[in-house]
């Protein structure tokens, strides 16, 4: 039988690098937990027990550091997984997103040979904050005739309420206001 985790405290695996990458910003930087055999394991099968009600068919990691919860948690769901990536990143054919940051905008890119018709997709990053870059995820998958399940990552920003910018529930493992 498995245990089931539901919660985990990540605070102490996640560094805080004020001013990166400018003044102003807080960078919440995962390496830490990535590092860490323990708290990675915990990490994935926390995402999988929150994941497991919305039974996705894929799960979409958004470049770059969604990818590395994307793949175990796709592995551990048996699902599939696709890349949303920044603009320039993928070969082929692609629909583009653009989207705004906190402190700069930015693309997203999706290739348009990925089979997400009728598919329910989860969206996994490593930091949700304004939402833009979900949003624009959200909004390649839809072009693409899939369903966002959910939206799912590591960290949420509170204060800046990203998720009110998505039309699907939005689940995440750690919260800070900014």
């Amino acid at each position: 039988m498995i245990k089931k985790i539901s919660q985990i405290n990540l605070d102490k695996h996640i560094a805080k690098v004020p001013n990166f990458p400018k003044n102003g910003i807080t960078f919440y930087d995962i390496s830490p937990i990535l590092e860490n055999s323990h708290f990675l394991k915990n990490t994935i099968d926390v995402l999988f027990e929150k994941a497991i009600p919305f039974k996705p068919e894929l799960v979409a990691g958004i470049d770059a550091r969604g990818f590395l919860f994307a793949t175990p948690l796709a592995y551990k769901l048996n699902c599939g997984c696709i890349m949303i990536r920044k603009s320039n990143k993928l070969p082929g054919n692609v629909l583009t997103q653009s989207y705004n940051l906190e402190y700069d905008s930015a693309e997203l890119t999706i290739q348009k040979e990925r089979q997400l018709s009728g598919k329910r997709i989860l969206i996994v990053d490593d930091l949700i904050a304004t939402g833009g870059s979900l949003n624009a995820a959200q909004t390649l998958v839809e072009k693409m005739g899939g369903t966002v399940c959910c939206a799912l990552c590591i960290i949420e920003l509170t204060g800046l309420k990203g998720r009110e910018k998505l039309n699907c529930p939005v689940m995440s493992l750690q919260s800070y206001l900014f």
